[in-house]
């Protein structure tokens, strides 16, 4: 019904990191838990995007997702989280230019507008690292319990 649901603290906290943008968000004030400076909240995908990114794009409409995980991947630096939807081919085009890819489990309860989490997760999701500042919060994160890494072959 809504694209209007938020990366919980838990991941965060697993990643141990902070990003430099935040390039698909609501604004700080909807999610003051995202360790970013700066927060594109109008359009990300027209607006330029400086250093290290954390991209949570709407999941919703069909291949929707195609046009952020393009500019993703242009700019080569930051974690993108991604419905894994591995048999879609959104997903094999993309999850091989991703450094390192971490498989979340359990699902993520995401938080709705109501700053609450949803009850029951419809999919499960991943996080894809481009670039090389990525990877050790992955690899944090893993060891932190979030899921299990996957290195995926060209």
């Amino acid at each position: 019904a809504t694209d209007e649901w938020y990366t919980p603290p838990h991941v965060f906290r697993a990643l141990g990191c902070s990003f430099d943008v935040d390039v698909a968000s609501p604004g700080r004030d909807v999610t003051p838990w995202v360790p970013a400076e700066r927060f594109l909240t109008e359009d990300g995908l027209i607006e330029k995007w400086r250093g290290f990114a954390w991209m949570n794009p709407p999941f919703g409409a069909r291949n929707g997702i195609v046009p952020w995980l393009d500019k993703f991947f242009a700019h080569g630096n930051g974690i993108a989280l991604t419905p894994d939807r591995t048999s879609a081919p959104w997903w094999q085009d993309f999850a091989p230019r991703a450094e390192l890819i971490l498989f979340v489990a359990p699902k993520i309860k995401f938080i709705g507008v109501d700053g609450k989490p949803g009850a029951s997760p419809a999919q499960g999701t991943c996080l894809m690292a481009s670039g090389r500042r990525a990877l050790e919060p992955l690899h944090r994160a893993a060891a932190e319990g979030l899921g299990i890494l996957m290195k995926p072959q060209p």
